[in-house]
């Protein structure tokens, strides 16, 4: 990983490399829509064959029961329970997450209330890759079930047998082997096979996340979740475990992006070193590829300085090591931040309870990462009487009459 100043200019080309792939991702993921949206099943069956290796026309686009209790054998004791324990901790912050039902008067006689209703089916999407997350199947299907999602599929290119006894630990019975910016567009169109959802859930690579964009105006989501993006800050601290978060994330794939931020130059060439004697005892890692070609060390002249820039770069994981509640107050924007050194970034993919299906790609600048929130609909409803009605018809009849909306006039004075 290179050691590069933080100037103007260094940052420019960091968040300019960002747009630039995500345009030329957009165009790639944009064609694979077109095409599963005019040819179906046709065109789905397709990109499996030729993405996945998978011949669906064989396997099936669904997993079978036989295929789950086979699955189910093969699995530990050990495995089971901490699928458990992770999912009891995401339940936990997922309850309190979500939103509740009130009611509240705004003027005599006018009453407003909330009701908290589940979106009717969704999608979760799980990736695949070298092996199956079955963390993101916690993430997303442990919300939904708390919401009260009547209809949950999930939806994952390579499903394992883990994966598989996961599912069925979670009450998951709909799971299809297909994956990539194809899967999306089943989900959001629908197909033969695969039924059109509400709403799609879940993180993936770059060419998931442009296709979860591109369908959003006709299939809601959730956010843009991917490639992994993780940053450090530390003016002092432990290089070991600093340069052990960094490879965590960098391992997700070739373009996950990894930077370590500091103002010390000696601190910037230890965890250099460690960077490279850690990735010599993981051979075969993505990290290897994407600490070389997305990822940096930053030296900043201050912390002002290095807080401006992950404000604006908008990490998915920020950790804070050292000095964490003073520099936290700094931070406007990333995914999750972790404070102090024992804040392993992984704890927070399982376990902590805390959701994993983060913004990337900047979407730290506008919205948090996944909760139970957004596995319902808020609706307002409103009840108002008589006495309300006398109370806000002078007021309303002024309004409409000022915006030139004589009919919204006329429904309020003919009541009176």
């Amino acid at each position: 990983m290179q050691i590069l100043t933080l100037t103007p200019q260094t940052e420019e080309r960091l968040l300019a490399r960002r747009a630039q792939d995500a345009a030329e991702t957009h165009a790639i993921a944009a064609k694979i829509i077109a095409d599963v949206r005019r040819n179906r099943d046709a065109a789905l069956f397709a990109y499996a064959k030729k993405f996945d290796h998978t011949d669906l026309r064989r396997t099936g686009v669904w997993i079978t029961q036989k295929e789950i209790r086979v699955a189910q054998k093969a699995t530990s004791a050990g495995f089971r329970k901490a699928i458990e324990k992770a999912a009891e901790n995401v339940r936990t912050v997922a309850e309190k997450q979500l939103p509740r039902p009130w009611t509240v008067e705004t003027s005599p006689g006018v009453k407003i209330h909330q009701v908290v209703r589940p979106i009717e089916a969704i999608g979760c999407y799980i990736p695949g890759g070298q092996f199956s997350l079955v963390s993101t199947l916690l993430m997303t299907v442990v919300p939904a079930n708390v919401a009260g999602v009547p209809n949950v599929v999930a939806v994952c290119p390579a499903p394992n047998p883990k994966l598989l006894v996961a599912a069925g630990m979670l009450g998951v019975e709909r799971i299809a082997r297909i994956g990539g910016a194809q899967a999306i567009a089943a989900l959001a169109y629908g197909t033969k096979s695969v039924p059109r959802v509400d709403k799609i859930f879940g993180p993936g690579n770059k060419y998931v996340t442009a296709a979860k964009q591109i369908v959003s105006s006709d299939c809601a989501i959730d956010l843009p979740a991917g490639p992994t993006e993780a940053m450090v800050f530390a003016e002092q601290g432990n290089a070991r475990w600093i340069a052990a978060d960094l490879l965590a994330q960098a391992e997700h794939a070739k373009d996950a992006a990894s930077f370590f931020i500091t103002t010390s130059h000696g601190l910037a060439g230890e965890v250099q070193r460690e960077i490279q004697n850690q990735l010599a005892e993981l051979p075969g890692t993505m990290a290897r590829c994407s600490t070389q070609s997305s990822g940096a060390i930053l030296i900043a002249e201050s912390v002002d300085q290095a807080c401006e820039f992950i404000n604006r770069f908008a990490p998915e994981h920020l950790s804070l090591p050292e000095n964490a509640e003073t520099v936290v107050q700094k931070i406007h924007s990333a995914g999750t931040v972790f404070l102090g050194p024992w804040g392993a970034q992984p704890l927070g993919d399982y376990a902590t309870g805390s959701n994993h299906v983060l913004p990337t790609g900047g979407w730290a600048r506008r919205r948090g990462g996944l909760s139970s929130a957004d596995f319902v609909k808020c609706i307002s409803v409103q009840t108002i009487t008589g006495k309300g009605f006398l109370h806000l018809a002078e007021a309303v009849e002024t309004l409409a009459e000022s915006e030139g909306l004589l009919a919204h006039r006329n429904a309020v004075r003919i009541r009176r």
